[in-house]
């Protein structure tokens, strides 16, 4: 620790965060006021039933409210520190997509039982979700999401005499007005040519902090149920706007790129794009996001896929994801092993290909280290009665021992209607299922 003195109240002192990406923290305090610049969190995402706050970041604390900003002085978290907030260990996220989100702990087994994370995203608009309460009607979270920028500008009205670096910060954080923070994220969504309407489920490994780079449009099917399609048909991006598409997204994000390691193929059937357009587009995401000079630790890839796209892909694009990145996710829609019900859904495969596409997922995950395919399922209480025992027969009797690769996850068809039957339902499905089996709440970026 270095004392760098004290000004007009406030003591300036650096440390130093023991780790590769060592960096120095500036703090200040005075009062009832703290700001931490440059401040570390970890550098590896984990799973613990504890908040953690992930890469570098500014905090800025009162009696009255925690707020977070990231390396481009835009607000990313906000916790209230009152005794109306609801509870200590939870907090606001705002995504790059400018939605407020909040994490619960949910009485923590629980949650992690379900989700397969200690903490659950309540979001503002409708979702599938089984679980959850309405934080967002809480007076305490509600006035934070609406007032965090008056507060911002009466704490700059209010402190005088800032030392340098601290009113640097607070007046580039007042830069990014609320109007100004929604018209980057219309920027985000422009570069990609449309909102990301639905993240993979496997992207809570990395607490969806996701960049997003669309290598094609569209899906090969237009399932009847699914809520998140778009009626754009499948096509493909060209390398050079793939290139274009990179470079847009270097600039957009700037200095807080250096806190993301993790790629998003989109849109809904990147796998189908095919091995020589998807190696491309990771080989050069990783050379222009250079996520290896960044803060995070490795690198993360997640996409999309149908059954016929993982059907028909080369077998050589495994090998080469596999040694590409850290970890490789590909998430693909089965929906039902049970006729009628694929028919019902709209979804214009066989039960046979569904069961071929379920054993290819497992010789890939157990051949793969780096690689997980995971799969969807629907549930709903009007579907078929033969859809659940035709679930159970792939991923309990056609799975001769618990794996601990390759997660099911099962997508509620019904929107902002929590269910005691169905969370029945799942639980028992989750007991007797020998592959790691989660509940999937569908959130956009």
């Amino acid at each position: 620790m270095v004392d760098w003195g004290k000004n007009n109240g406030f003591t300036l002192t650096s440390l130093f965060a023991g780790d590769k990406f060592a960096r120095m923290k500036k703090n200040y305090t005075a009062n009832n006021l703290s700001i931490t610049l440059d401040m570390a969190g970890s550098f590896v995402y984990t799973k613990i039933s504890y908040p953690v706050r992930y890469g570098v970041f500014n905090e800025i604390r009162t009696p009255d409210q925690l707020l977070h900003f990231n390396l481009n002085g835009e607000i990313i978290r906000a916790v209230g520190r009152t005794r109306q907030w609801i509870h200590p260990n939870e907090w606001l996220k705002r995504t790059p997509g400018n939605d407020w989100v909040y994490y619960s702990n949910g009485g923590y087994t629980g949650v992690f039982e379900a989700m397969g994370e200690y903490y659950l995203p309540n979001l503002q608009y409708p979702t599938n979700a089984l679980i959850g309460g309405k934080p967002f009607r809480e007076t305490c979270v509600s006035d934070l999401v609406e007032d965090w920028y008056q507060r911002l500008m009466a704490l700059q009205t209010s402190t005088k005499n800032l030392p340098e670096p601290m009113a640097r910060f607070l007046a580039q954080a007042l830069q990014n007005t609320p109007d100004r923070l929604q018209e980057k994220a219309k920027k985000l969504f422009s570069i990609s040519g449309g909102r990301v309407t639905v993240m993979p489920p496997d992207a809570r490994h990395v607490d969806y902090d996701i960049i997003p780079l669309f290598i094609s449009l569209g899906c090969l099917y237009k399932c009847r149920f699914c809520r998140v399609k778009t009626e754009h048909p499948f096509a493909l991006n060209t390398e050079d706007e793939i290139v274009g598409q990179l470079t847009r997204l270097k600039a957009l994000y700037g200095r807080d790129l250096a806190n993301y390691n993790s790629l998003f193929l989109g849109e809904h059937d990147a796998l189908a794009a095919g091995r020589n357009l998807i190696v491309f587009a990771v080989e050069k995401a990783l050379e222009i996001l250079a996520f290896d000079q960044g803060n995070m630790k490795g690198s993360n890839l997640f996409l999309f896929g149908s059954v016929d796209s993982l059907l028909d892909t080369d077998p050589d694009l495994f090998n080469r994801l596999n040694t590409l990145v850290s970890k490789t996710y590909i998430n693909i829609g089965l929906e039902s092993a049970d006729q009628a019900t694929l028919d019902h859904l709209g979804k214009p495969i066989t039960v046979a290909q569904v069961i071929q596409a379920f054993d290819t997922m497992q010789k890939i995950n157990d051949q793969y280290q780096n690689i997980e395919i995971t799969a969807n399922f629907v549930m709903d209480e009007t579907l078929p009665k033969d859809h659940v025992p035709a679930f159970l027969r792939l991923v309990r009797e056609r799975v001769s021992h618990t794996k601990p690769k390759g997660a099911i996850y099962l997508s509620p068809l019904s929107i902002n209607h929590p269910s005691r039957e169905m969370m029945f339902t799942f639980n028992r499905l989750k007991c007797l299922s020998r592959l790691p089996t989660f509940l999937y709440i569908i959130q956009r970026l």
